[in-house]
């Protein structure tokens, strides 16, 4: 899950930014408007969070911008603004949720989570695929009935992949997803991952329905739980 964090105070980004990535999520930091504006045009996220009172473009001018430009991400605005003029022109613009400072961060991860599963179309928190089950609210993997240990790559990789199970994610999408902005990527990282889950999820096992990564070639990968012919 990859989020663009739109906030000017360097101290708060800090302290969002640690505990996001500390809950797996991948994290690019935009500290005034004309940045997230391009950001958002430009690049690939899951989510954002928007504060409204930015340097040089505003917060709700930048969300009116991506809006107008097609982007469909969903929006968490978060902001010292907490009147009711403020939370209109927030959704009028197109925010998806709206959360007040001060605030609990563990309550802003669990709203950005809902807003990604809804997002990718999922009502239900649960989501299951064979033997495999996540938790889309609270980010855990089970297979068999048993918690599945998987290192933050690792769990980048099979969460996109379980958020749109039984459908093709491009090489690129992943890659996006999976890493930050700026970090070196080998060419056969995404490859090396896929290897590692595979083994994990019981290799080509598939007799058993629980859940495997097909490659699709020349077009990406698909988690499935259905038995290939």
């Amino acid at each position: 899950m990859r989020v663009l964090l739109v906030e000017d105070d360097e101290d708060l980004s800090g302290r969002i930014a640690a505990v996001l990535r500390s809950e797996n999520f991948v994290v690019d930091i935009a500290r005034d408007g004309e940045d997230a504006l391009h950001a958002g045009l430009t690049e690939l996220f899951d989510v954002a969070i928007l504060d409204l009172g930015l340097p040089k473009i505003d917060g709700v001018s930048v969300l009116k911008g991506w809006r107008e430009g097609d982007r469909n991400l969903p929006v968490l605005v978060l902001t010292a603004r907490d009147g009711w003029p403020d939370k209109v022109s927030s959704f009028k613009a197109g925010a998806d949720d709206f959360l007040a400072k001060p605030f609990k961060v563990e309550e802003l991860v669990l709203r950005l989570r809902a807003l990604v599963r809804r997002a990718s179309g999922h009502a239900a928190s649960r989501l299951v695929c064979g033997a495999l089950v996540f938790d889309a609210q609270l980010g855990t993997f089970e297979l068999d009935g048993l918690p599945l240990k998987l290192t933050a790559l690792e769990w980048r990789v099979l969460s996109c992949l379980m958020l749109r199970k039984e459908m093709i994610v491009d090489r690129r999408e992943l890659t996006e997803r999976v890493y930050d902005g700026d970090a070196e990527v080998d060419s056969n990282s995404i490859e090396v991952i896929i290897a590692r889950l595979r083994k994990k999820l019981g290799g080509e096992r598939i007799e058993t329905m629980r859940g495997r990564i097909e490659t699709v070639r020349g077009r990406g990968y698909m988690l499935t739980s259905a038995v290939a012919p």
